[in-house]
C-alpha cells in the first residue's frame, strides 16, 4: 500500500453473517475501503488484504467451511496468501481457511456439543505477526466468541510445529492470564484461540470475533488493536496487492 486508504476485502459467502461487521471494523477502525467480495467472482479487485468473515455458510452443511472452501473466490484468496498478502479467517472464516489448507488443523464441534456464545479470555502468545504488532506478549484481551464447531485440533506432530514455529498466536486462557481447562470454552487443543500460517505468518485464522470488540460499545475494544495492527502492517505492502 503506497499512500491513501487501504482497501480491505471482505468475502460475501451463502451464510455469511458478520461481513458487514468486518467492513465496518475496517472502516472505522483501519480508516480503509471495505470492498464486499461475492464468492462466485475470481476479482479480488485490487485489495490490500482480505478478511474471511464469521457466519454460517452454506448452513454449515457437512461441516463448517467444507463447502466455502470450493468458492472460485477461494482460489484467489490462496494466491493472495501464497504471495505474502494479509488474510484474516475469523470463526467460519478460520474454519473455511483450515478446510482450504491455508492454515492446518480443523474445527470440530465443542467439546460440550453446545453452541456458545459470550465473552472469552485470551492471551497473547505472539506479538510479533502483522496482526498483533499492537498488542504485548502474555496480554490477555476480552473477545467474544460465537461458535457450535469451534475445537481446534490437529495431530501431535502438528501441535509441536506450531509452538516450535511460534504460530500459535492465541490461547483461551483466564482473566489473570493462566491457561486452564476451565478457561477453554470449545475443548481446543492446548487451549488454541488463532493460529498464523502461511509464508510470512501472513495468514491468521481466530475462533473469537475482534471485530465485536472494537469498540466500548461493544462491551470491549480489545479486539481494536488487531485491526491498527493490520492497518501498520499494510505499509509499503504493495508487491502483493491483488
Amino acid at each position: 500500500m503506497n499512500g491513501g486508504a487501504a482497501r480491505v476485502g471482505v468475502i460475501v459467502l451463502p451464510g455469511s453473517n458478520c461481513d458487514t461487521d468486518a467492513g465496518n471494523a475496517a472502516r472505522e477502525v483501519m480508516g480503509a475501503e471495505p470492498v464486499y467480495l461475492w464468492h462466485e467472482s475470481r476479482d479480488l479487485q485490487g485489495v490490500d488484504a482480505v478478511i474471511v468473515p464469521g457466519g454460517f455458510s452454506y448452513g454449515d452443511a457437512l461441516r463448517a467451511g467444507a463447502i466455502a472452501r470450493f468458492a472460485p473466490l477461494m482460489d484467489s484468496v490462496a494466491r493472495f496468501a501464497e504471495q505474502g498478502g494479509l488474510v484474516l479467517g475469523i470463526c467460519n472464516g478460520f474454519q473455511i481457511l483450515c478446510e482450504a489448507g491455508l492454515l492446518p488443523g480443523a474445527l470440530a464441534r465443542n467439546e460440550g456439543l453446545r453452541f456458545v456464545c459470550r465473552h472469552v479470555y485470551l492471551r497473547v502468545e505472539n506479538a510479533e505477526t502483522p496482526f498483533t504488532a499492537h498488542y504485548r506478549p502474555g496480554e490477555v484481551l476480552k473477545v467474544p466468541i460465537a461458535h457450535g464447531e469451534g475445537r481446534f485440533t490437529c495431530d501431535e506432530a502438528t501441535c509441536e510445529r506450531l509452538q516450535a514455529e511460534n504460530r500459535i498466536v492465541f490461547r483461551y486462557c483466564e482473566p489473570d492470564g493462566r491457561v486452564t481447562q476451565d478457561a477453554n470454552p470449545n475443548g481446543s487443543v492446548h487451549n488454541i484461540a488463532g493460529i498464523v500460517g502461511g509464508p510470512r505468518n501472513n495468514v491468521l485464522g481466530m475462533m473469537p470475533h475482534p471485530e465485536r470488540a472494537s469498540s466500548c460499545g461493544l462491551g470491549s475494544e480489545d479486539g481494536r488493536r488487531l485491526f491498527t495492527s493490520l492497518q501498520a502492517g499494510l505499509v509499503g505492502r504493495a508487491d502483493v496487492r491483488a
